[in-house]
């Protein structure tokens, strides 16, 4: 069906001739920052526009109007280019068209959909030209909100930016002006997730566009023209009534972080829009507290001190354990712990355990500043070496006289920097003494914890939250006993539509049996051995529960060159399906599979990594998952994955394969405060059983992360806090 329509009484022309020269009496400039429309994107209203937001931000929306409430994620990927996933529900969806017993898409009284976004800014605003961007919406949908559009946003002095598109699709629905690129094909969703390519920039092709207008700092007038004619929610369906193209609205700017919207729409409902837009890259507290440094400690010169540059302690009986119990004394407020020492009489080496920083470089700045207050005047050569799970990772190298020079030079942190050396950590030195009380070592942790299950149809969220005990043994360097162990207190996840649909095994399809009935639960309990094969050579075995739904060893090889951009990994497992209980019981199908997958690491430069896995699958399905992943210098972490394998989108499932976005949030950036804690989020828009991989706590990649030169650069500017 097409609409074709005028533009109703040139209201958009009256508009923009009434506002215009307001703008043109003001000096040219792009003060206004981008807002984002009722679609969680860069836009007006309810249209998008030319902009794009700052670089890495993080927007969270919610929109809502009449029968139709919208929940989108947006990162700004890179300057240019910006991705959404988008959660919709219509509700009334069927009242009209059918009764409540009908079947397929007309079954849902509130019907939910999940869209895919991706805008890329073709031109930047400058003096005479505007910001263009071009936008696919929904584009890999069922084609409900499919939609391409080409938006061009132009300010006008500081406070009038005016917008005006071209859009296709359902934003060419209303108004159109032709179809110059041929008709649009009819859409065949089938079971949704994939591109289609031939709908886009086809068909009818609409105009809008708008303006807003900044009264102050706070609040903002906005006016648009729809090409949206909302033809399913409105005209088919009649969810509500849409009496005109025009919207208009006010915008509220608590902050920069928090906007609120307020519209009339359509001339027929009232609309609302909350949008929260996150900085990654800057921490809400500011800088990092948690104990101040030592200060660094200037030796004396040799000519004013003879004495104390000699090297007679180094026939000192116990003169590396002394230094070793003074160098943890030093140490005791940072989460430190020196584990062995080699000295001569010019150069030590630290091996340590860093269990408060998330940053390296940090760790390793606290490490030299207390060398410079227990290590003997001769010793001008400090190297440092973190150890992590027992193995050595990368060997930081710096001058003591560099230290003691550099603490308060101006750009202390660039000028020591060009001044060490990251290189690998090699075997232990034969004279190294370690420290008896380093292990065992036990630590253990209490907090919250949550399970989702998201975007069924009949129930789009569903969550359990209980409390989780967490326990870590050190036995002796890389051998580590540890478990988990989770208690619901509250939750409503039943189960999903989408149990027994496909003839795969039912290796998370059935996710929701495990929620229900394993309360208590033994989440994980595994031994692991993690060791140093060789020259940046790394290796693992866990064996044990691995995680909610499969028990069995896990092995795998890594080879990560410190001063490289790349690494590669081999992982081989063997595991049997759990039972449901959440106890020690395996599953009465005693089904067993073989996995294992050889993956590829590169890092891609600004601060973007890419990963591929190739192998075997849960489920027996061959294929491989490519991982896109930006990180950011504090650590936070946002990408997007996608897995192809040998199975069949018919034998898949709904979405045909799996995908998703994936989150990585350091609590440093909430807390103010150092830690190594973090929370990880997977965002996947349908989980299936195909292309599901095993979950191992600590595989080799995730705990070397960050060691290596390129994460010790990132994060340099904190060797001096």
């Amino acid at each position: 069906m097409k609409i074709f329509h005028p533009l109703p009484g040139n209201v958009a022309r009256i508009l923009l001739a009434a506002l215009l020269p307001i703008g043109m009496a003001l000096p040219v400039t792009a003060d206004m920052l981008p807002s984002t429309n009722l679609s969680g994107t860069t836009g007006l209203i309810d249209m998008p526009s030319g902009e794009q937001q700052p670089d890495g931000y993080l927007g969270l929306d919610h929109g809502r109007f009449g029968p139709i409430t919208r929940n989108t994620l947006t990162f700004q990927i890179t300057p240019r280019l910006s991705g959404s996933f988008r959660y919709v529900s219509i509700r009334d969806w069927n009242a009209k068209v059918c009764p409540p017993s009908c079947s397929g898409a007309d079954g849902f009284r509130t019907y939910y959909d999940r869209n895919f976004d991706l805008r890329y800014k073709v031109l930047n605003e400058g003096v005479y030209l505007p910001a263009v961007t071009v936008g696919l919406q929904d584009f890999i949908g069922t084609g409900l909100s499919m939609a391409e559009y080409v938006a061009a946003t132009k300010s006008f002095g500081p406070r009038l930016k005016v917008t005006a598109g071209l859009g296709f699709g359902r934003l060419g629905s209303y108004g159109a002006i032709g179809d110059p690129l041929g008709p649009r094909p009819l859409v065949t969703a089938g079971l949704g997730g994939k591109p289609n390519f031939g709908q886009w920039f086809r068909g009818p092709m609409a105009p809008f566009g708008g303006m807003e207008y900044q009264l102050s700092d706070k609040w903002t007038l906005k006016a648009e023209y729809s090409s949206d004619a909302y033809l399913d929610e409105s005209v088919r369906r009649g969810t509500f009534d849409r009496k005109s193209p025009l919207n208009f609205g006010v915008e509220y700017a608590q902050s920069r972080m928090v906007h609120l919207g307020l519209y009339e729409l359509y001339g027929s409902t009232i609309g609302f829009n909350v949008s929260i837009l996150l900085n990654p890259d800057q921490r809400p507290k500011g800088g990092i507290g948690g104990p101040g440094p030592e200060p660094v400690k200037v030796r004396p010169a040799i000519a004013q001190s003879p004495d104390v540059w000699t090297t007679g302690w180094l026939t000192q009986p116990d003169a590396k354990s002394l230094l070793i119990d003074n160098m943890n004394r030093n140490l005791v407020r940072t989460g430190i712990t020196v584990e062995s020492l080699s000295v001569t009489a010019d150069t030590a080496q630290v091996r340590f355990r860093n269990t408060l920083y998330d940053a390296p470089a940090q760790a390793a700045g606290r490490v030299a500043r207390a060398m410079t207050q227990t290590m003997p005047a001769s010793v001008e050569t400090f190297e440092m070496v973190p150890m992590v799970n027992g193995m050595a990772t990368s060997m930081v190298t710096v001058k003591r006289s560099d230290v003691e020079a550099l603490e308060f030079a101006p750009d202390a942190g660039n000028a020591i920097r060009a001044r060490t050396a990251v290189a690998d950590a090699g075997g232990p030195l034969p004279d190294s003494a370690t420290n008896p009380k380093a292990y065992p070592k036990f630590s253990w942790s209490i907090g919250p914890f949550a399970q989702t299950m998201l975007f069924d149809p009949r129930s789009p969220f569903q969550i359990n939250a209980g409390v989780q005990l967490q326990g870590n043994y050190e036995i002796a360097p890389g051998i580590v006993l540890s478990g988990a162990l989770t208690k619901r207190l509250a939750g409503d996840i039943k189960g999903s539509r989408f149990n027994g649909s496909t003839p795969l095994p039912p290796v998370r399809s059935n996710a929701a049996g495990y929620y229900v009935n394993a309360d208590p639960d033994i989440a994980t309990l595994t031994a692991a051995w993690y060791g140093k094969l060789g020259p940046e050579l790394y290796g693992r075995v866990t064996v044990g529960y691995l995680e909610m739904m499969f028990a069995g060893i896990s092995s795998e090889v890594l080879w990560k060159p410190v001063n490289k951009p790349y690494s590669f990994g081999v992982e081989a497992d063997y595991v049997a399906q759990r039972d449901t209980n959440g106890g020690f019981g395996l599953a009465s199908s005693n089904y067993r599979v073989a996995t294992g997958f050889v993956s590829g690491y590169l890092d891609l430069g600004k601060n973007f990594t890419a990963e591929l896995d190739l192998g075997r699958y849960l489920a027996g399905d061959l294929g491989g998952t490519f991982t896109l992943m930006r990180t950011f210098p504090n650590g936070w972490q946002v990408g997007a994955f996608a897995t192809l394998t040998n199975v069949s989108a018919k034998n898949y499932g709904e979405g045909s394969f799996d995908k998703g976005i994936k989150m990585q949030i350091p609590l440093t950036w909430f807390l103010g405060q150092p830690t190594q804690s973090q929370r990880t989020f997977t965002l996947r828009p349908l989980g299936r059983d195909g292309g599901s991989p095993l979950s191992v706590n600590d595989r080799l990649a995730a705990v070397l992360h960050g060691y290596d030169q390129a994460g010790y650069d990132a994060q340099w500017g904190r060797f001096w806090k």
